[in-house]
């Protein structure tokens, strides 16, 4: 007797469309390069048009198909910019920002500026996309970026954690929501990864050696630990998992 065996789903994302915000650097170029190397038509979403289109012509180069938005995910015109766009399959919510300091001495303003990006504008951006969705009767992934700092504290960072815990509140809300779409919303929870933001802080030879003291595995994450953890979360691959936080954290968060 012939068994039948199961099929493993897809992690190819090939006629799928994806956006990426705060695509230009780090987490959000790292993101795009996976998607696009799936077979994914991704838009670079970033306010820094050099930036963002020197990445595009690059991936272009490697054979890759994206193109550009060229806005501030906090300007309100992002909803238009989305209404306007061609509907998309897969969301990586990623622009966000961070203002390190000691509680006692967090200002207003970097508040008002945290507080606006990592959350009023991740919320807004999420809401504009999953409304495309609905709309097109796309069974989606939005991936909204972040962070182990969503699931613990930290000193000097009150700030970032209070954004990211808002993120992970929001994330399942949104994925109670959507789920009669067939819209999957979950988190991707990274620990340190070196990027252009994060390389200052490791200046500090001693932030740094406690930062992979609680890091299990014992090394600083890399943009490439980031992408098959977004093609997981992107794909069918992951078609079951909604209103999950995938932590990608070398163990930090395991204690």
């Amino acid at each position: 007797m012939t068994m039948m065996l199961p099929v493993m789903p897809s992690l190819r994302l090939d006629g799928r469309r994806a956006l990426v915000t705060g695509a230009g650097r780090g987490l959000g170029m790292s993101a795009a390069t996976a998607l696009a190397a799936a077979g994914a038509h991704v838009t670079l979403c970033d306010r820094d048009s050099d930036e963002v289109e020197a990445l595009a012509a690059t991936m272009r180069e490697s054979g890759h198909s994206v193109s550009c938005m060229i806005i501030d995910v906090t300007d309100i015109a992002f909803a238009a910019a989305i209404e306007a766009a061609e509907p998309f399959h897969v969301f990586v919510n990623n622009a966000g920002t961070n203002r390190p300091g000691p509680f006692v001495e967090v200002t207003r303003n970097n508040f008002d500026v945290m507080m606006a990006l990592n959350v009023r504008a991740a919320f807004f951006a999420a809401q504009a996309v999953s409304k495309s969705m609905i709309q097109a009767g796309i069974a989606g992934s939005i991936i909204n970026m972040s962070s182990q700092m969503g699931h613990v504290g930290s000193a000097g960072r009150s700030l970032y954690c209070a954004t990211k815990w808002a993120m992970e509140g929001f994330s399942r809300c949104m994925a109670l929501e959507l789920a009669q779409h067939q819209i999957r919303v979950n988190t991707l929870c990274p620990t340190f990864i070196e990027t252009p933001m994060t390389k200052p802080f490791f200046d500090d030879p001693a932030f740094k050696a406690d930062v992979l003291s609680r890091i299990k595995l014992g090394r600083l994450g890399t943009l490439e630990d980031l992408m098959g953890a977004i093609l997981f979360l992107a794909s069918d691959a992951s078609g079951l998992m909604t209103g999950s936080a995938l932590m990608l954290d070398g163990g930090w968060t395991a204690d």
